[in-house]
């Protein structure tokens, strides 16, 4: 199949399948153990029905909105995806090229392969930075003061990784596996095998570190050393009272990823959060959580429009986006889909894609008789 013929996200995915060795193409489409959730989350939003309306004039439709102080094109973010440096050639800066064409944010993971300084310069403006909490806490101030200083306007607290999920695929695929001379002639393989990804990537794509992490994550000189890093320093004694540190140190609105319990959603905005993100990380975490889109009325409900409620985890077009503002969100962020688009075609494949869910939501809009975003909730 040829990108110009991708229709939907599974098109993207069979390309990104293609073009990408094992190890990294199983690390984006992978989940936790028995991967439960990740399927759960696209058969529970492709269950939600939609309410279809006829004659109503519909020769003025605006999928634009307005989110913590931003225009948006359409209620859609480009969420943080680890290693997306790995899937094409300084993969942050393209997506965020795209993103920015668009009229879309671009949320930078703390794991890129680009740092914020790169895709600021690269990209035409600062990305939205998403953080991690790691043990360094000096480090992670540093990091703060340095993302403001660049202008990133938003920060995305991921609060749902204080140690990684156990994935299967990764360990299969050889991600996880300890270096030594079979595992590294495996991975090795992997890349001869896949040649266009290695030019590309490999050879042409260099540095292939964190780049918002340099200075603070010694031996990370390949995706092996990389996710072991992950592993030991990712911190899993944050609690609510660390947002103290993070409101210390950052003056923008902060916004809370990894919310599924409408507890939590009423202890953010009890802390201040300016928003909150619905996920269950794309069920790369807890295997047999909820799925984002079943979650998402009673904590809509909880929070009671006092802050903007996002969603992500099974958002595969336009027309999961209209489905999850009628449940309640205020705006999607989509992580695989645009991953898998980069993948397949670097910046044009991500242009190509948001264009296409663009249109969609459009559709979508007038087959149910909505002209304009805010009306979708009513």
């Amino acid at each position: 199949m040829k990108l110009s013929l991708a229709a939907s996200v599974d098109d993207y995915r069979e390309l990104a399948r293609r073009r990408l060795p094992r190890l990294l193409f199983d690390y984006v489409d992978g989940g936790s153990y028995a991967e439960e959730t990740l399927r759960r989350n696209v058969a529970d939003m492709r269950a939600v029905t939609l309410r279809q309306r006829v004659l109503r004039d519909m020769s003025h439709v605006d999928t634009g909105t307005h989110l913590l102080g931003h225009d948006l094109s359409m209620p859609l973010l480009l969420g943080p995806v680890g290693f997306a440096g790995m899937l094409a050639r300084r993969g942050e800066v393209q997506a965020a090229r795209a993103a920015r064409s668009a009229g879309l944010p671009f949320v930078l993971s703390t794991v890129g392969v680009c740092s914020a300084t790169e895709v600021t310069r690269d990209a035409g403006g600062p990305p939205w930075f998403q953080l991690y909490m790691i043990r360094d806490r000096g480090f992670m101030r540093d990091l703060l003061l340095k993302v403001g200083a660049l202008g990133c306007p938003v920060l995305v607290l991921t609060v749902d990784l204080p140690v990684p999920g156990t994935r299967y695929r990764d360990i299969r695929s050889g991600l996880n596996e300890r270096p030594g001379v079979a595992s590294n002639l495996r991975r090795v393989w992997q890349g001869l095998t896949h040649p266009g990804w290695l030019r590309d990537v490999q050879m042409g794509g260099k540095p292939l570190l964190f780049g918002n992490l340099e200075g603070a994550c010694e031996g990370a000189d390949s995706i092996p050393g990389m996710w072991t890093w992950i592993q030991q320093n990712f911190d899993p004694s944050v609690t609510w009272a660390d947002l103290a540190f993070i409101r210390q140190h950052w003056r923008g609105p902060i916004v809370i990823k990894g919310i599924l319990d409408p507890d939590d959603a009423r202890t953010a905005v009890a802390e201040g959060a300016d928003a909150i993100v619905i996920s269950n990380h794309g069920g790369r975490q807890l295997d047999s959580a909820a799925s984002s889109i079943a979650a998402l009325p009673a904590i809509a409900a909880a929070v009671d429009r006092r802050i903007p409620v996002l969603m992500d985890g099974g958002v595969r077009s336009g027309l999961d986006v209209l489905k999850a503002l009628t449940r309640g969100a205020d705006a999607c962020l989509i992580g695989r889909a645009w991953a898998y688009a980069l993948a397949a075609g670097g910046e044009e494949g991500v242009n190509r894609l948001l264009a296409t869910f663009r249109d969609e939501l459009r559709t979508a809009m007038i087959l149910t008789g909505v002209n304009r975003i805010a009306e979708v909730r009513g």
